[in-house]
């Protein structure tokens, strides 16, 4: 039986979003029309998520704070007939030099300055990019809540959030979330085993995965295992593709069905993703990529 599942995501209101989201951390050239084409090329390859934050530019080649979103707003502005076929997801909640703060006044301002950046009436996935320890989740809550009532932005999500943390805002919101963001790939099994996947299901949650290829090392084959290159690599040669497609394959094979978030900035590369992941993977596969990505035979 094969477990890869490249059908739609169903997001509430939002509507249906593919196997594949487009990531923006790296969303940094400085030419306009190349940034067009990417989105573009994301859209026309079913990467109709497209997911940033307003953190994105401070690294990665970035000139600071809030840029990837300006870029990002510079492409809808040009081209806004694109913003249609768009679910637009944004995060907030990181505040350089604080690490973080979800205060009601800071996420309600860091919202509207994403509003603004983006140059948009609404974002369509809010997320809090990461858990606030000091913050209760009852005033971050009403804060969503709020702008969701305001018209601002349309659902809420979470990212790098355990599942207590979750429950705990979810437990004050009158609307369910829809998404968590945690990190996983064949490389960072985390989600396998601290139980959130397990979550999502129980909940409805869907997971967005991060770095599904663990920042390329999946495919560079940078200070992976060598066993568990040797398994990918076999089964891409059984499958006729390549290690990445293995590896981006196995992040869709749970059954909380996740969505994989994909930050090439190669429009050639993200034409060719989904058909790369488009193999087939059994349950002898997917428990041999876990044993060779651990190390340890399962019991």
């Amino acid at each position: 039986m094969n477990l890869v599942d490249l059908s739609s995501r169903s997001l509430g209101q939002l509507g249906e979003v593919g196997p594949f989201s487009f990531g923006m951390w790296r969303f940094t050239d400085a030419d306009l029309q190349r940034r067009i084409e990417l989105v573009e090329s994301a859209l026309d390859a079913g990467f109709n998520l497209i997911d940033t934050a307003d953190v994105y530019g401070l690294d990665w080649n970035g000139t600071g704070f809030g840029t990837v979103e300006t870029a990002l707003g510079e492409v809808l502005q040009q081209r806004p007939e694109l913003r249609k076929r768009i679910v637009l997801a944004t995060k907030g909640g990181i505040v350089p030099p604080t690490p973080y703060d979800s205060s009601p006044s800071a996420i309600r301002a860091a919202c509207e300055a994403s509003l603004r950046r983006l140059q948009v009436d609404t974002i369509d996935l809010y997320q809090i990019h990461r858990p606030d320890m000091f913050v209760h989740p009852e005033d971050l809550a009403a804060t969503l809540t709020s702008l969701r009532e305001e018209g601002n932005i349309r659902e809420v999500g979470v990212s790098n959030h355990t599942i207590p943390q979750t429950i705990a805002l979810q437990s004050f919101l009158p609307f369910p979330m829809l998404t968590t963001q945690p990190q996983y790939s064949a490389l960072d099994l985390t989600p396998l085993r601290d139980g959130t996947f397990d979550h999502c299901m129980t909940t409805g949650l869907t997971p967005m995965a991060w770095s599904p290829l663990a920042g390329g090392r999946l495919a560079t084959g940078e200070d992976v295992r060598p066993e568990l290159l040797a398994t990918l690599d076999d089964i891409a040669q059984r499958e006729a593709t390549d290690r990445a497609g293995v590896a981006l394959a196995f992040v869709l094979s749970h059954p909380a069905r996740p969505l994989a978030i994909v930050g090439t900035q190669n429009s050639e590369r993200l034409a060719h993703i989904q058909t790369s992941a488009d193999i087939n993977l059994d349950r002898n596969d997917v428990y041999a990529i876990i044993q060779a990505s651990e190390g340890t035979p399962l019991p």
